[in-house]
């Protein structure tokens, strides 16, 4: 494992190998289509730390994965990219694998079978992995409870805690929410959220709220909305258009950088890893690294694959120059 320099942002979540399937248009029930078929590392908490690491933060990924060849692919795809990683084996557990449609406007449809991942523990997560963080990461894609003590332990090590939370989930508990700094939602994530946290932020409070809902509101609706789930940063990631940035003083709008988009998978988790990457870079300014995370994250779509496609610092710095 890569032990030097000190990891200041620390990542915890989910490795998962991507079989990748490309074709003209999404088979419907029944269809049988041809397309073409590529693998290789993937799994949001990966793709995150990935993201980070390659945006110029000192990064530790930790994870979990199986005793098989996935689990192989995972160490050397770290060791290759110079990013600290701690992999848990779960001899009992398959390394996850997600089975991903893409079709030729670059949209996506994904499956994930998360193996390994549902069996990472607290035992895998000591304190001492998260000593001298600036910046926590986690998400959805593992064991709930390796994602309440991953935030706790942020707390402890007093360091900015990120939730990213996704994939949404049935049995998610929301009192973890008070254990965390910035909540990044994306629009299926944010309206579940509300609809599920905060339902008297909508209206009228009987009709749910949905994502065309958030599509035609102004902005202003939808940081009071956000002001409801509680957490103190709320950015809701809002694809092609950009994200809002919602805080007890304000919000503000960032908007997406136009690029010819090849394949949109991980865009959300280059977002997260590019802000990551920011808060470190510009010492807790999130609107700055709000900023950050749209470069990468816009860089991302223009390459296939997930962690993979995740652009390099030097990269980040000459797209954000010709943006300026």
């Amino acid at each position: 494992m890569v032990t030097s320099p000190p990891p200041s942002v620390v990542v915890v979540g989910s490795y998962v190998q991507d079989l990748t399937w490309r074709c003209a248009a999404f088979p419907y029930a029944g269809q049988t289509t041809l397309g073409t078929f590529t693998t290789g590392p993937g799994g949001k908490g990966s793709n995150q730390a990935i993201a980070a690491g390659r945006a110029g933060a000192a990064t530790l990924f930790a994870g979990a994965v199986g005793t098989d060849a996935f689990a192989a692919v995972a160490e050397a795809f770290y060791k290759e990219n110079g990013i600290a990683a701690r992999f848990a084996p779960k001899p009992r557990h398959a390394t996850g694998t997600a089975a991903i449609l893409v079709n030729d406007e670059g949209q996506n449809e994904i499956v994930v079978a998360l193996g390994a991942n549902g069996a990472l523990s607290l035992a895998d997560l000591p304190p001492a992995l998260f000593a001298g963080a600036k910046v926590v990461v986690t998400q959805l894609e593992t064991s709930l409870s390796a994602v309440a003590h991953t935030l706790r332990a942020g707390r402890r090590a007093k360091a900015i805690t990120v939730l990213n939370p996704a994939p949404m989930r049935a049995d998610f508990d929301p009192a973890l929410l008070k254990f965390v700094d910035v909540l990044i939602p994306n629009e299926t994530e944010f309206v579940a959220l509300v609809n599920q946290l905060a339902p008297a932020a909508s209206s009228p409070a009987t009709a749910a709220y949905t994502e065309a809902q958030l599509a035609a509101e102004p902005p202003a609706r939808t940081h009071a909305r956000a002001r409801a789930l509680g957490v103190a940063t709320v950015i809701v990631t809002l694809g092609k258009r950009g994200c809002l940035i919602s805080q007890a003083a304000g919000f503000s709008f960032i908007p997406a950088h136009r690029v010819k988009a090849i394949d949109t998978t991980g865009a959300g988790d280059a977002f997260v890893g590019g802000f990551a990457a920011g808060l470190v870079e510009h010492a807790g300014d999130v609107a700055a690294a709000a900023r950050l995370g749209q470069a990468v994250a816009a860089l991302s779509v223009t390459k296939p694959g997930t962690a993979p496609a995740m652009p390099w610092r030097r990269e980040v710095l000459k797209f954000l120059k010709t943006r300026a």
